[in-house]
């Protein structure tokens, strides 16, 4: 099954109900590794780009100003109940992150977590987003990927016709999403689940 926004929009309207009580306590250690990488700084502006329920904005250290996209209204509104945090600036706004609202060079920061094995075109995520990056701002992904040298065998291929249902394609290989874009990759670790996610730290160029 192929990613659309509007199948994007049906399914987690499905998720957001649950979302936090199945899967918060799953990715946790990778959205914390994610963030340790990041190193945000008190001051600086990070674009949260499929911010979801908000499971990120409990780690955001204080002092940072946030921007939450998502274009999930329902998986918004329940980022928005956890709102205000102490010693943060946040604001949440429903758009689509491969056609993003925002002004060119204006974040320090972007944060990329399970979104890039989500959304339909996942290589216009990336470079629109680098788009509202300064230069040199760094951006930080976790997500799941293939490994590079990896072949997509007919096995992944047939679990991703059930995982594409759920809201996720398990065949995407960073490498491709990355081809072309104004990025270098400055650490790539394994997270959770055996490597199978990663955390991947880039820097605009």
């Amino acid at each position: 099954m192929k990613m659309t926004n509007s199948w994007n929009r049906f399914i987690y309207r499905l998720w957001a109900p649950v979302y936090d009580a199945i899967l918060a306590s799953l990715f946790l250690p990778g959205r914390k590794q994610a963030m340790a990488c990041l190193e945000l700084r008190p001051g600086e502006r990070v674009l949260m780009v499929g911010v979801g329920t908000g499971a990120d904005l409990m780690l955001l250290p204080a002092g940072v100003q946030a921007v939450g996209i998502d274009f999930s209204p329902e998986m918004l509104r329940r980022a928005q109940a956890k709102l205000p945090l102490p010693d943060l600036e946040v604001t949440l706004i429903e758009g689509d992150a491969q056609r993003l609202q925002v002004e060119e060079s204006t974040f320090d920061a972007v944060i990329f977590n399970l979104i890039l094995s989500v959304i339909p075109d996942a290589g216009a995520c990336l470079r629109e987003n680098l788009r509202a990056l300064k230069s040199g701002g760094r951006a930080v992904v976790f997500d799941k990927f293939r490994p590079e040298d990896g072949k997509l065998g007919a096995g992944r291929r047939f679990i991703n016709l059930f995982s594409t249902i759920f809201g996720t394609d398990i065949t995407r290989r960073f490498g491709d999403i990355a081809s072309g874009a104004a990025c270098e990759v400055l650490a790539n670790e394994p997270a959770i689940l055996q490597g199978m996610y990663r955390v991947i730290l880039l820097r605009k160029r």
